[in-house]
Protein backbone atom coordinates (compact mmCIF):
# COMPACT_ATOMS: atom_id res chain seq x y z
CA UNK A 1 0.00 0.00 0.00
CA UNK A 2 2.56 2.53 0.98
CA UNK A 3 4.37 1.55 -2.26
CA UNK A 4 1.58 2.37 -4.34
CA UNK A 5 1.02 5.53 -2.45
CA UNK A 6 4.61 6.84 -3.29
CA UNK A 7 4.71 5.89 -6.48
CA UNK A 8 1.21 8.18 -6.61
CA UNK A 9 2.89 10.80 -5.03
CA UNK A 10 5.99 10.61 -7.53
CA UNK A 11 3.93 10.77 -10.75
CA UNK A 12 1.74 13.67 -9.55
CA UNK A 13 5.18 15.64 -8.63
CA UNK A 14 6.02 14.88 -12.05
CA UNK A 15 3.09 16.03 -14.00
CA UNK A 16 2.97 19.12 -11.73
CA UNK A 17 6.39 20.16 -12.68
CA UNK A 18 5.71 19.32 -16.23
CA UNK A 19 3.18 21.59 -16.50
CA UNK A 20 4.65 24.09 -14.92
CA UNK A 21 7.61 24.20 -17.00
CA UNK A 22 5.34 24.43 -19.91
CA UNK A 23 3.55 27.73 -18.37
CA UNK A 24 6.58 29.25 -17.60
CA UNK A 25 8.52 28.70 -20.93
CA UNK A 26 8.76 31.92 -23.27
CA UNK A 27 6.82 31.92 -26.04
CA UNK A 28 7.57 31.66 -29.27
CA UNK A 29 7.10 34.64 -31.55
CA UNK A 30 6.80 33.89 -35.54
CA UNK A 31 9.38 35.67 -37.72
CA UNK A 32 8.14 34.01 -41.02
CA UNK A 33 4.72 34.80 -42.52
CA UNK A 34 2.28 33.29 -45.47
CA UNK A 35 -0.11 35.48 -46.21
CA UNK A 36 -2.83 36.30 -48.65
CA UNK A 37 -4.71 39.80 -50.03
CA UNK A 38 -7.80 39.85 -52.23
CA UNK A 39 -6.87 42.35 -54.83
CA UNK A 40 -10.00 42.80 -57.56
CA UNK A 41 -10.99 38.89 -57.51
CA UNK A 42 -7.48 38.12 -57.09
CA UNK A 43 -6.17 35.73 -54.00
CA UNK A 44 -2.53 37.46 -53.79
CA UNK A 45 -0.15 36.08 -52.05
CA UNK A 46 3.23 36.77 -50.35
CA UNK A 47 5.85 35.56 -47.82
CA UNK A 48 6.97 38.29 -44.93
CA UNK A 49 10.06 37.82 -42.72
CA UNK A 50 11.14 39.97 -39.75
CA UNK A 51 14.50 40.19 -38.51
CA UNK A 52 15.97 38.56 -35.57
CA UNK A 53 15.86 41.81 -33.23
CA UNK A 54 12.16 42.85 -34.12
CA UNK A 55 10.64 41.64 -30.92
CA UNK A 56 13.54 42.98 -28.68
CA UNK A 57 13.00 46.48 -30.14
CA UNK A 58 9.57 47.64 -30.41
CA UNK A 59 10.48 51.42 -30.57
CA UNK A 60 12.43 50.86 -33.47
CA UNK A 61 11.03 51.14 -37.17
CA UNK A 62 12.55 48.83 -39.85
CA UNK A 63 13.30 49.07 -43.13
CA UNK A 64 11.22 47.24 -45.57
CA UNK A 65 12.78 45.55 -49.15
CA UNK A 66 10.33 44.38 -51.34
CA UNK A 67 11.95 41.31 -53.56
CA UNK A 68 10.38 40.29 -56.65
CA UNK A 69 10.71 37.26 -58.14
CA UNK A 70 11.42 36.42 -62.23
CA UNK A 71 8.52 34.46 -64.54
CA UNK A 72 7.90 31.44 -62.66
CA UNK A 73 9.97 32.11 -59.88
CA UNK A 74 8.06 32.63 -56.34
CA UNK A 75 8.52 33.90 -52.94
CA UNK A 76 10.38 30.99 -51.35
CA UNK A 77 12.38 30.70 -54.25
CA UNK A 78 13.51 34.25 -54.68
CA UNK A 79 14.87 34.12 -50.65
CA UNK A 80 16.71 30.67 -51.24
CA UNK A 81 18.09 31.09 -54.81
CA UNK A 82 19.75 34.66 -53.76
CA UNK A 83 20.15 34.12 -50.67
CA UNK A 84 18.16 36.44 -49.50
CA UNK A 85 16.97 35.17 -46.42
CA UNK A 86 20.37 34.67 -43.99
CA UNK A 87 20.92 38.20 -45.70
CA UNK A 88 17.97 39.99 -44.65
CA UNK A 89 18.35 38.87 -41.20
CA UNK A 90 22.01 39.90 -41.30
CA UNK A 91 21.39 43.54 -42.18
CA UNK A 92 18.33 43.88 -39.83
CA UNK A 93 15.66 44.74 -42.52
CA UNK A 94 11.55 43.47 -42.73
CA UNK A 95 11.60 41.34 -45.84
CA UNK A 96 8.56 41.14 -48.01
CA UNK A 97 8.14 38.47 -51.01
CA UNK A 98 5.06 39.02 -53.12
CA UNK A 99 4.16 36.60 -55.88
CA UNK A 100 3.06 37.12 -59.23
CA UNK A 101 -0.72 36.07 -59.94
CA UNK A 102 -0.38 32.17 -61.35
CA UNK A 103 -1.02 30.86 -64.94
CA UNK A 104 -3.95 28.61 -65.61
CA UNK A 105 -1.45 26.56 -68.04
CA UNK A 106 -0.05 23.46 -67.24
CA UNK A 107 3.40 25.02 -65.99
CA UNK A 108 1.27 27.54 -63.46
CA UNK A 109 4.04 30.07 -63.98
CA UNK A 110 3.71 33.41 -61.91
CA UNK A 111 4.76 36.69 -64.00
CA UNK A 112 4.42 40.38 -63.44
CA UNK A 113 2.39 43.06 -65.62
CA UNK A 114 5.57 45.02 -65.96
CA UNK A 115 4.03 46.79 -69.04
CA UNK A 116 4.28 45.14 -72.45
CA UNK A 117 5.59 42.13 -70.87
CA UNK A 118 5.29 39.23 -69.19
CA UNK A 119 2.63 36.29 -70.37
CA UNK A 120 -0.56 35.68 -68.24
CA UNK A 121 -0.28 38.68 -65.60
CA UNK A 122 0.04 41.28 -69.40
CA UNK A 123 -2.56 39.09 -71.06
CA UNK A 124 -5.24 39.41 -68.75
CA UNK A 125 -4.03 43.26 -67.50
CA UNK A 126 -3.36 42.73 -63.96
CA UNK A 127 -3.34 45.36 -61.67
CA UNK A 128 0.18 44.49 -60.08
CA UNK A 129 1.41 48.06 -59.14
CA UNK A 130 -2.33 48.21 -57.21
CA UNK A 131 -1.23 45.16 -55.16
CA UNK A 132 1.94 46.23 -54.03
CA UNK A 133 0.66 49.71 -53.01
CA UNK A 134 -2.05 48.22 -50.98
CA UNK A 135 0.64 45.42 -49.36
CA UNK A 136 2.88 48.21 -49.01
CA UNK A 137 0.23 50.06 -46.71
CA UNK A 138 -0.93 47.02 -45.07
CA UNK A 139 2.70 45.65 -44.01
CA UNK A 140 3.36 49.48 -42.89
CA UNK A 141 0.21 49.44 -40.98
CA UNK A 142 0.78 46.06 -39.43
CA UNK A 143 4.66 46.02 -38.27
CA UNK A 144 6.94 48.27 -37.17
CA UNK A 145 7.98 50.10 -40.71
CA UNK A 146 9.56 53.70 -41.40
CA UNK A 147 7.47 54.09 -44.64
CA UNK A 148 10.43 56.45 -45.72
CA UNK A 149 12.63 53.56 -46.11
CA UNK A 150 10.40 50.94 -48.19
CA UNK A 151 12.79 49.28 -51.01
CA UNK A 152 12.01 47.35 -54.25
CA UNK A 153 14.21 45.00 -55.86
CA UNK A 154 13.38 42.55 -58.41
CA UNK A 155 14.96 40.02 -60.84
CA UNK A 156 14.12 39.76 -64.85
CA UNK A 157 10.39 40.16 -64.88
CA UNK A 158 10.47 41.12 -60.88
CA UNK A 159 13.08 43.83 -61.60
CA UNK A 160 10.87 45.53 -64.84
CA UNK A 161 8.05 45.23 -61.89
CA UNK A 162 10.18 47.58 -60.08
CA UNK A 163 11.16 49.92 -63.06
CA UNK A 164 6.82 50.06 -62.98
CA UNK A 165 6.71 50.66 -59.44
CA UNK A 166 9.46 53.66 -59.78
CA UNK A 167 6.95 55.35 -62.62
CA UNK A 168 3.78 54.99 -60.81
CA UNK A 169 3.91 55.00 -57.21
CA UNK A 170 7.56 57.00 -56.63
CA UNK A 171 5.21 57.95 -53.25
CA UNK A 172 6.28 54.47 -51.41
CA UNK A 173 9.70 53.77 -52.75
CA UNK A 174 12.80 55.68 -51.96
CA UNK A 175 14.75 53.33 -54.25
CA UNK A 176 14.90 50.63 -56.42
CA UNK A 177 17.40 48.08 -57.48
CA UNK A 178 16.47 45.58 -60.42
CA UNK A 179 18.68 42.65 -61.82
CA UNK A 180 18.65 41.64 -65.35
CA UNK A 181 16.03 42.95 -66.63
CA UNK A 182 14.97 46.11 -68.75
CA UNK A 183 12.35 48.56 -68.64
CA UNK A 184 8.99 47.57 -70.43
CA UNK A 185 6.68 50.29 -69.20
CA UNK A 186 3.50 50.97 -71.82
CA UNK A 187 2.98 54.27 -70.89
CA UNK A 188 5.39 57.58 -70.48
CA UNK A 189 7.11 57.75 -67.32
CA UNK A 190 7.32 60.80 -65.49
CA UNK A 191 7.33 59.71 -62.13
CA UNK A 192 6.86 63.24 -59.53
CA UNK A 193 10.22 62.76 -57.62
CA UNK A 194 13.64 62.03 -58.81
CA UNK A 195 13.78 58.08 -57.74
CA UNK A 196 17.20 56.02 -57.19
CA UNK A 197 17.99 53.78 -59.12
CA UNK A 198 20.55 51.02 -59.23
CA UNK A 199 20.84 48.29 -62.09
CA UNK A 200 22.92 45.23 -62.42
CA UNK A 201 23.44 42.94 -65.20
CA UNK A 202 25.79 40.89 -67.34
CA UNK A 203 27.23 41.20 -70.45
CA UNK A 204 26.55 37.33 -71.27
CA UNK A 205 22.70 37.70 -70.61
CA UNK A 206 20.93 36.49 -73.71
CA UNK A 207 17.58 36.19 -72.30
CA UNK A 208 17.15 40.20 -71.83
CA UNK A 209 20.58 41.25 -73.98
CA UNK A 210 22.33 44.89 -71.99
CA UNK A 211 22.19 46.28 -75.97
CA UNK A 212 18.72 45.72 -76.20
CA UNK A 213 16.49 43.88 -78.84
CA UNK A 214 14.65 40.40 -78.87
CA UNK A 215 15.09 37.87 -75.64
CA UNK A 216 13.45 35.10 -73.88
CA UNK A 217 9.60 34.87 -74.91
CA UNK A 218 10.35 37.22 -78.33
CA UNK A 219 9.73 40.25 -76.35
CA UNK A 220 11.62 43.23 -77.35
CA UNK A 221 13.38 44.96 -74.22
CA UNK A 222 14.79 48.08 -74.13
CA UNK A 223 19.55 48.79 -74.52
CA UNK A 224 19.95 49.39 -70.52
CA UNK A 225 21.87 52.52 -71.34
CA UNK A 226 19.29 54.56 -73.35
CA UNK A 227 16.50 53.36 -70.23
CA UNK A 228 18.85 54.43 -67.64
CA UNK A 229 19.85 57.80 -69.77
CA UNK A 230 15.89 58.37 -69.80
CA UNK A 231 16.06 58.12 -66.60
CA UNK A 232 19.21 60.62 -66.23
CA UNK A 233 16.92 62.88 -67.43
CA UNK A 234 13.84 62.24 -65.19
CA UNK A 235 15.92 62.79 -62.02
CA UNK A 236 17.39 65.78 -63.42
CA UNK A 237 21.38 64.48 -63.44
CA UNK A 238 23.54 67.10 -63.71
CA UNK A 239 26.10 65.31 -65.45
CA UNK A 240 26.69 62.16 -68.22
CA UNK A 241 27.27 59.06 -67.26
CA UNK A 242 30.61 58.55 -66.06
CA UNK A 243 32.61 55.49 -65.91
CA UNK A 244 34.06 54.59 -62.46
CA UNK A 245 35.50 51.24 -62.81
CA UNK A 246 36.16 49.00 -65.90
CA UNK A 247 38.63 46.36 -65.26
CA UNK A 248 38.66 42.47 -66.32
CA UNK A 249 35.52 41.73 -63.83
CA UNK A 250 32.91 44.33 -64.55
CA UNK A 251 32.29 48.19 -65.55
CA UNK A 252 30.37 50.57 -63.33
CA UNK A 253 29.27 53.72 -64.35
CA UNK A 254 26.98 56.65 -62.49
CA UNK A 255 25.10 59.58 -63.39
CA UNK A 256 24.76 61.82 -60.52
CA UNK A 257 24.58 64.28 -58.93
CA UNK A 258 21.03 64.00 -59.25
CA UNK A 259 17.65 66.30 -57.89
CA UNK A 260 16.85 65.38 -54.83
CA UNK A 261 20.30 64.01 -53.56
CA UNK A 262 19.58 60.67 -55.94
CA UNK A 263 21.88 58.81 -57.92
CA UNK A 264 21.79 56.38 -60.91
CA UNK A 265 24.55 53.52 -60.77
CA UNK A 266 25.41 50.28 -63.25
CA UNK A 267 27.33 47.21 -62.72
CA UNK A 268 27.74 45.41 -66.32
CA UNK A 269 29.66 42.19 -65.51
CA UNK A 270 31.76 40.43 -68.00
CA UNK A 271 31.09 36.97 -66.50
CA UNK A 272 27.44 35.41 -65.42
CA UNK A 273 24.14 35.38 -67.32
CA UNK A 274 20.48 36.29 -66.84
CA UNK A 275 21.09 35.17 -63.06
CA UNK A 276 21.23 36.72 -59.56
CA UNK A 277 25.55 37.46 -58.84
CA UNK A 278 26.38 36.56 -55.88
CA UNK A 279 23.24 34.02 -55.52
CA UNK A 280 22.78 30.40 -56.35
CA UNK A 281 21.82 28.81 -59.69
CA UNK A 282 18.42 28.18 -59.88
CA UNK A 283 18.66 24.86 -61.86
CA UNK A 284 20.43 22.76 -63.95
CA UNK A 285 19.88 24.39 -67.12
CA UNK A 286 20.21 27.89 -65.83
CA UNK A 287 22.74 30.65 -66.27
CA UNK A 288 25.64 30.87 -63.98
CA UNK A 289 25.29 33.76 -61.69
CA UNK A 290 28.20 36.53 -61.59
CA UNK A 291 30.87 35.94 -59.15
CA UNK A 292 32.51 39.19 -59.78
CA UNK A 293 29.66 41.37 -57.74
CA UNK A 294 27.21 40.68 -55.23
CA UNK A 295 24.31 42.02 -55.81
CA UNK A 296 22.58 41.76 -52.28
CA UNK A 297 25.92 43.90 -50.78
CA UNK A 298 25.33 46.45 -53.43
CA UNK A 299 21.52 47.15 -53.49
CA UNK A 300 21.79 47.62 -49.84
CA UNK A 301 24.59 50.01 -49.74
CA UNK A 302 22.75 51.69 -52.20
CA UNK A 303 19.39 51.54 -50.82
CA UNK A 304 20.85 52.58 -47.05
CA UNK A 305 21.91 55.63 -48.50
CA UNK A 306 17.69 57.28 -49.85
CA UNK A 307 14.87 58.04 -48.27
CA UNK A 308 11.76 59.70 -49.12
CA UNK A 309 11.43 63.21 -48.22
Amino acid sequence: MMHTILNALFLFTVLALTACDDNDAPEEKPYRFHATMMIDGYARTYVLTLPPDYYDTPEKDFPLVIGMHGTGGSASQFESDYRFADFANESNFIAVYPEGVQSNGFLGLRTWNAGTCCDYALDHQIDDVKFIRELIDDVVARYNVNPKRVYATGMSNGGMMAYRLACEIPEKIAAIATVSCSMVVSEPCHPSRAVPILHIHSMLDTKIPHEGGIGIGGYHFPPIDSVLTAWAVENSCDTPSQIIINNDKYSFKKWSPCEGNSAIEYYLTKDGGHAWPGGLKSRAKADTPSVAINANELLWEFFQRFELP
